[in-house]
């Protein structure tokens, strides 16, 4: 992949400045540019490192002298940071998987395939599938049956999708991923230690032990448009209804959301958050990484929740959070540093009473 900055400001929509003609094969970080790199010199900080490298062009940041940095041509877009996307996405290989099916593929001949769907080695496409035009089923991936994906899907190695589930358009799945999974729903023949301690907030009470029988989840899962899963996700299928996330919504590496969670448009689910069953969550929220949720709760929108927050209760839209359990992140700021005033504090207290009992002593 060749091309001139020129080319590259244009689809950016950025500004361009020196020779414009210079050749650009790759992008990279400045100390580790060489002379047919774009270096990511986004910041100061980070033009500090271009000497180490050999980058005669860079993407700046507003207002930096391309010349004084000792480059040739440079690119400035209005949003360095989001130039990122439009530059990521230039030059990406991808996978390179092999067009069409692969002749170790199974596909079911009451499956339907669209245009230009690639299907890649060993991979499975149940009966009754419909594969979306221009989607790709990565190697060793599983399509279950009745499954739906829509156009221009993109499934890397390994993806496992459960029958009934419906992928949108344009879907990203990392390798790894299950979507359609069971639900984890068991259910005792009489209350469970469980139930009473959840209704007694701490007292299981008296009971014998029990066995625990399962429910089966007859709900699919329902993911909408540009949406993207990470590797080793699973979520599960609704127990009556579908589980569903809304429209580019991207979920990290390793989060788990349980059955019935409905999970609203462009939220950000960060590495290790785990979604307990029935939760609903508002549109626009953030979660970070291993954040928890309990069951049958509600989240509103615009809702950011800070490194291993945990939610119990609902929490209403706008909300930023953290600590465990989770309050308003000013409170919890201002809790943490009343306990580390503490031992001080403690001390203060102990010399105060030795002072009192002194005095006492001598009265």
């Amino acid at each position: 992949m060749t091309y001139t900055i020129e080319t590259i400001a244009r689809s950016l929509g950025a500004q361009a400045f020196g020779d414009l003609s210079l050749e650009i094969d790759a992008v990279a970080e400045p100390q580790d540019a060489g002379t047919r790199d774009l270096a990511l010199a986004m910041k100061p900080a980070f033009a500090e490192r271009l000497p180490e490298g050999h980058a005669l062009a860079a993407v700046l940041w507003e207002g930096a002298d391309f010349e004084t940095l000792g480059l040739k041509a440079a690119i400035v877009p209005a949003r360095p940071r989001y130039a990122l996307s439009g530059l990521s996405k230039q030059f990406d290989h991808g996978e390179s998987f092999p067009k069409g099916v692969h002749p170790s593929a199974f596909v079911d001949p009451a499956a339907e395939l669209g245009a230009d769907v690639t299907v890649g080695p060993l991979a499975v496409v149940s009966a009754g599938a419909r594969i979306g035009a221009g989607s790709v089923v990565g190697p060793q991936s599983f399509i279950g049956a009745c499954a739906t994906l829509g156009e221009g899907c993109f499934l890397r190695e390994g993806v496992r999708i459960g029958a009934r589930t419906t992928l949108g358009a344009r879907v990203i799945v990392q390798p790894g991923a299950v979507i359609g999974g069971d639900g984890f729903s068991f259910v005792t023949p009489e209350q469970s230690a469980v139930e009473r301690t959840r209704a007694s907030l701490g007292d299981q009470g008296e009971g014998e032990s029990q066995h625990w029988e399962r429910i089966n989840s007859l709900g699919a899962v329902h993911i909408g448009d540009d949406c993207e899963i990470g590797a080793n996700a699973c979520i599960d299928r609704g127990t009556v209804r579908d589980t569903k996330i809304g429209a580019r919504t991207k979920l990290d590496n390793l989060v788990h959301i349980g059955h019935n969670v409905v999970i609203g448009t462009d939220c950000l689910i960060c590495g290790q958050v785990g979604m307990a069953g029935s939760s609903t969550i508002g549109n626009n929220c953030v979660f970070a990484g291993q954040v928890g949720l309990n069951d049958n709760i509600f989240v509103g929108d615009n809702v950011i929740a800070g490194g291993a927050t945990k939610i119990f209760t609902n929490v209403p839209k706008g909300r930023v959070l953290l600590g465990y359990p989770a309050v308003k992140m000013e409170t919890h700021v201002e809790s943490y540093k009343a306990i580390r005033r503490l031992p001080r504090l403690f001390k203060q207290v102990a010399d105060l009473q030795k002072a009192v009992f002194k005095n006492t002593e001598n009265d």
